[in-house]
């Protein structure tokens, strides 16, 4: 940073200040002295010319009230931003205070104790209460309509200053003796605070200070120290809370009278006095440091003695009180910005967030790209690129520098050991320096290269793109620094203290003033030089020949590191002034022209002066930072209104200033002329002035003088276009060409128009790519307009509109413009299908967009489309493709076979078999459901239908599953009976093709499956329902059923057969059937002997009490036989059906008593629906 007073204000009648405090958020300036003075100032700037903003603009008092009530001195005066209240108080203890009414202060309320006298006030962060601190040892604290919150008496105590922490539940308590003390926000007594600063101290001391920053603008890094305490002997601690251990000590080696922090927390400054070495008496300074205790500069301030400091809002100004003068001072903070391509780049801190934020905006387009980066460290750019030096995490001292594009982008980055305090950077390498080493790396960005290139690349890269030098080496430049970071840490006597670099050369400045030139891409030690003052910033100009230091007090200096006037160029030494005698004082910023080595442009206090030769030019109002300097031209950027509001930058602080020279010959052009303007160009020669010269001969269409200048400024799009002109007959079409050059548009369009010339006002637009007037041309015209340049246009607007996803918009146009591919992807993104569909349907066969719109209906699961899509352009193998990938088996199969395609079987097969393996059994058999596989899907349902029953948990599921499996088998049945019908059309009877179908299966198919389809699952049906007729009472039902149940011993276990026959069989008092049961089980060979025990115990204790006999005739005789065997059964009741009249299933083809099933809607054993 760097600070220089501005203004000073006097006090009428010489009357001392005590004290001054300056609002933050209105800009109100309070300042209490002697006699009860008490005055509120304003400063306004005066922004009549809109160029000058910001520190350069002149200011002047708009508010100056003095506000009477005090009688005594006034000693404190603090304010209450949030409610725009000031509060002060005198040496009898009297305290006001005020408020704003109508522009003007007014005594709001008074409170005197008139026992002591207040030491200290101080309202907290959110400006709710003011803590008062009297002499002594009473506090009070209020709340801001004037309530006594609560008042306490510390007794034997005299209190000197107080604080509150940033969440308002601490108090610090500073006592006359120096000591602090830490309360709550209740006023009780918590702990001492370690003064680490005041060790082997002696004698008495008395706090000159404590200021707590309460990070309203967030902090400059993550755990920052922001409690600022100091003493009136200039130690000094600053801690990150209020029992930090380890505070960061400042001995300041003077007598201080006032610190403040200013509105960010990144620098704090100490005022008070110094002992000059020179002479006897004490001098007025202000040390400025940063939170970790860095020196940043010394103001040196006149007059006798400094009573107080305070902050302007913005951290721009400072306002200092010495005797009856006030004094301003202005600040050029070090910001973290910089300019690469069009882009300016800067960080700011954010209250919400912990990390730096990091905007890069590019002027161009006025567009922003923001970054968030944790420990920024400082931004470095050059031509396109920037750096990012970052700290790499608090657990390991590592640093990182980021290559950048200008959006923010991060392209490649470096780990480091050493801090990188100064980085410099080159169109090739990025340089940093630490106190003791500096490391350099080239960098590479990715481009196309030439084969020769990548081997060029690939050399290097083995022989190290990075290398670290000690300070104290000297390296012969033949790559003898390695990237060995080891002896970057060993210490030096004489610290590096800035850098800078240009493609051939590096310089390094040390603290004693001695100055190290490099080689560079060697980094070869090429000569040493010593100056008589510390550098704090060096640049070089583009050739490298001189070099430019701004010295820590702000003194610009010159030092050549080529002789001048070698060559060709013997009177070069005279012109260029001598750089030795050169010196300009307050100067904060300096920068080279890009493409001049004798230009420059400085920032002098408010003022930018530009210097060709050494000579300046009359120096512009400004206090921007300069960005650029090319083509006579300066870019500056007033950052300081920029980070008033980082997130809107507004194009208006971007400033261009035209140098003298350009000026000059414009208005030489335009007052006298092209003829005596080139004599003046031809005497100060540079290539934008013979730009300047070529565009204005061209508006006169002077064609040879614009020739002649295009080829001094070596213009050679130039040169052709004046040869174009030289070619054209007419007047007005030059004048038309012309203005399209300046790019003039419009009115070269009108040019065109008026001359009749409608196809090259439409070859102008387009161009441009304004394809909405091209449009609008082709239209207006008589005549029938180009059909192919018309459905250009509405592609191109289709274009136009799909870059910006306003898809409903192109398709209106893409329609017009027949762009069929577009418009595919139009409807794809609107999800509009039908449209896609339509398209699909009106585009010709074996067009070459189908397959496109095939796999978007893919991609969206549209499964029949997809296939006719596919089917249009002859692809039947995508087709089937598209059905396998979307499970679609059946349909797959079907095409498969009409287009004689061999692959799907094995393909099927390979599904089925990867579904397995994945015990997915069910999906299998969906999967052969779908595919019409009706065989191969039943026999895996019995398998699972087995399995089931092997658990015998739930008969229900089971019977489900058999069921499904038999209905699988009839379907394929009827599928044998239609193949054969096909094959058979119109040959045989309808008899013989049923006939071949069952041959067909018979020879195809297991017989277990097709017969016996139905078995499993009447065996389940008539076991449950078995069960139910028992449960419901119906005994002899039961019964029967049972007994049909034998004929399933290959389904269901005997044990459960005869087990249930038995219960069934006793319940209906038929002992004779249930004896036969018991003997059927004692004589099963399933059972073991333990398991048959029980059976014989319990038959023997029912046959002890009734005979086995049974009361009515024997049921297992009394099933009749038919005539053709067996009878069927009924499935609702399980009794055999002799009627001759019965119902029948159309599904499953079972049998039912007709008076039965009338109850019924649904068969009972398949559940289809009843006829």
């Amino acid at each position: 940073m760097f600070i220089y007073l501005s203004k000073k204000i006097a006090i009428p009648n010489s009357i001392r200040l005590k004290c001054v405090s300056w609002n933050k958020d209105q800009g109100f300036i309070a300042c209490g002295g002697d006699d009860g003075l008490l005055k509120v100032l304003k400063l306004e700037t005066q922004t009549d010319d809109a160029k000058v903003k910001g520190l350069a603009a002149p200011s002047n008092l708009s508010m100056n009230q003095t506000l009477e009530g005090h009688s005594g001195a006034v000693q404190v005066v603090t304010w209450n931003e949030q409610y725009q209240k000031l509060t002060t108080s005198d040496q009898n203890g009297l305290i006001i205070v005020w408020m704003l009414y109508k522009g003007s202060w007014y005594e709001e309320m008074i409170n005197n104790r008139n026992k002591s006298v207040v030491r200290s006030m101080s309202w907290n962060a959110d400006g709710q209460k003011i803590c008062i601190v009297y002499e002594d040892g009473a506090v009070i604290v209020g709340s801001v309509d004037g309530n006594r919150i609560w008042g306490k008496e510390l007794k034997g105590i005299q209190l000197a200053h107080v604080a509150w922490s940033p969440d308002s539940k601490i108090l610090l308590f500073g006592m006359a003796s120096g000591e602090i003390h830490i309360y709550d926000n209740q006023g009780n007594f918590i702990v001492k605070m370690t003064m680490s600063c005041l060790v082997n101290v002696t004698g008495a001391v008395s706090i000159a200070g404590i200021h707590w920053y309460p990070g309203t603008e967030g902090y400059v890094e993550p755990d920052c120290p922001c409690l600022a305490i100091c003493f009136d002997n200039g130690r000094c601690q600053i801690m990150r809370y209020e029992n930090d251990e380890n505070p960061v000590l400042i001995d300041t080696g003077m007598n201080v009278a006032s610190i403040q922090w200013n509105h960010c927390g990144s620098v704090l400054a100490v005022a008070g006095s110094q002992k000059a070495v020179s002479l006897d008496k004490d001098v007025n300074v202000v040390q400025f440091y940063t939170p970790v205790g860095e020196h940043l500069r010394t103001l040196k301030v006149p007059g006798k003695q400094m009573a107080a400091v305070s902050w302007e809002g913005g951290g721009l100004r400072i306002a200092l009180a010495v005797d009856s003068f006030i004094y301003f001072a202005n600040i050029r903070p070090d910001y973290k910005w910089g300019y690469c391509s069009n882009t300016v780049v800067y960080a700011y801190t954010r209250p919400d967030r912990l990390e730096y934020c990091v905007v890069f905006w590019d002027t161009k387009n006025n567009e922003k790209y923001v970054k968030y980066v944790k420990s920024l460290l400082s931004i470095t750019t050059c031509g396109d690129f920037c750096i990012l030096a970052t700290k790499a995490d608090d657990s390991h001292p590592q640093y990182v520098l980021v290559l950048c594009n200008s959006i923010g982008t991060p392209l490649d980055s470096k780990y480091i050991d050493t801090d990188p305090l100064f980085v410099t950077m080159t169109k090739t390498h990025v340089i940093a320096a630490s106190k003791d080493a500096f490391y350099t790396w080239q960098y590479r960005v990715a481009k196309k290269l030439t084969a020769l290139e990548i081997n060029q690349v690939a050399r290097t890269r083995k022989e190290g793109r990075e290398r670290v030098y000690h300070i104290d080496d000297n390296p012969s430049g033949t790559g003898d620094g390695a990237l060995d970071f080891a002896k970057a840490f060993t210490a030096t006597r004489d610290p590096i203290c800035c850098i800078t670099a240009t493609d051939k050369t590096l310089v390094v400045g040390r603290d004693s003033g001695t100055i190290h030139r490099y080689s560079l891409p060697t980094v070869g030690l090429v000569q040493k030089y010593s100056l008589n003052h510390r550098p704090y910033q060096i640049t070089l100009n583009c050739n490298s020949s001189r070099l430019a230091i701004i010295d820590i007090a702000g003194v610009l200096t010159f030092f050549d590191l080529e002789p001048r006037g070698s060559g060709d160029d013997s009177g070069g030494v005279q012109a260029g002034g001598d750089p030795q005698k050169f010196e300009r004082k307050d100067v904060w910023d300096m920068k080279w022209a890009n493409d001049n080595p004798d230009l420059f442009a400085m920032m002098e206090k408010t003022r930018m002066y530009v210097f060709r030769n050494l000579d300046p030019e009359e120096p512009i109002q400004t206090s921007g930072y300069i960005c650029n300097f090319e083509d006579l031209e300066i870019k500056s950027v007033l950052l300081d209104e920029i980070l008033k509001d980082p997130e809107r930058p507004n194009k208006d602080y971007l400033i261009n200033f035209e140098i003298r020279s350009l000026r000059d010959s414009r208005a030489l052009i335009e007052k006298v002329g092209i003829e005596d303007a080139s004599q003046f160009i031809e005497d100060n020669p540079h290539p934008r002035l013979w730009r300047l010269l070529a565009e204005a001969a061209l508006q006169k269409l002077d064609l040879t003088m614009a020739e002649q200048s295009f080829v001094r400024c070596r213009d050679y799009q130039g040169i052709e276009f004046v040869k174009r002109l030289g070619n054209l007959q007419s007047e007005s079409m030059k004048q038309a060409e012309v203005a399209a050059y300046f790019g003039r548009f419009e009115e070269a369009e009108r040019m065109y128009l008026d001359m009749d010339r409608r196809d090259l006002a439409i070859s102008l637009r387009i161009k441009l790519g304004d394809w909405f007037r091209v449009l609008q041309l082709l239209k207006s015209g008589s005549g029938d307009s180009d059909d192919a340049l018309q459905e250009q246009a509405y592609n191109a607007i289709g274009d136009y509109f799909a870059d910006r996803q306003k898809w409903l918009n192109a398709v209106q146009y893409y329609l017009q413009g027949r762009n069929q591919e577009r418009l595919a992807e139009c409807y794809y993104m609107l999800e509009d299908y039908e449209g896609l569909e339509r398209l699909a349907n009106s585009l010709p066969e074996n067009h070459r967009l189908l397959p496109e719109i095939g796999q978007m209906f893919v991609t969206v699961g549209m499964c029949d489309q997809a296939v006719n899509a596919y089917l249009k352009c002859n692809q039947p193998k995508a087709a089937v493709d598209a059905c396998v990938h979307l499970n679609q088996w059946n349909k797959a199969v079907e095409l498969a076979k009409n287009h004689n395609m061999k692959e799907i079987g094995p393909l099927l097969a390979k599904y089925a078999s990867h579904l397995l393996e994945k015990n997915k059994i069910l999906e299998t058999v969906e999967l052969y459901r779908k595919a019409h596989h009706f065989l191969d899907a039943a026999k895996l349902m019995f398998k699972i239908a087995d399995e089931e029953a092997k658990k015998r948990t739930k008969p229900l599921r089971v019977k489900k599953l058999y069921v499904l499996a038999a209905l699988l088998v009839e379907n394929y049945h009827s599928q044998m009976k239609t193949s054969q019908q096909n094959k058979a059309k119109g040959k045989k009877s309808e008899a013989m093709s049923a006939l071949a179908g069952l041959l067909e299966e018979d020879a195809s198919s297991d017989v277990r499956i097709v017969d016996g389809a139905w078995r499993g699952a009447e065996a389940y049906h008539f076991f449950l329902l078995a069960q139910r007729q028992l449960y419901a009472g119906y005994v002899d039902n039961a019964m029967r059923t049972a007994l049909y149940l034998r004929d399933y011993e290959d389904i269901i276990p005997a044990v459960e057969i005869y087990s249930l026959l038995a219960i069934c069989s006793s319940a209906n008092r038929a002992f004779g059937t249930c004896s036969r049961a018991f003997i059927k089980l004692e004589s099963l060979e399933s059972l073991s002997a333990e398991q048959r025990q029980p059976y014989e115990d319990l038959a023997l204790q029912i046959f002890t009490k009734y005979s086995p006999k049974d009361n009515r005739k024997s049921e297992l005789d009394s099933i009749p036989e038919g005539s053709e065997g067996k009878l069927p059964t009924c499935i609702v009741t399980g009794r055999p059906i002799t009627e001759y009249q019965f119902w029948m299933c159309s599904v499953c083809k079972h049998c039912a008593l007709e008076q039965e099933i009338c109850n019924h809607r649904f068969c009972p054993l398949c559940h289809s629906a009843v006829a």
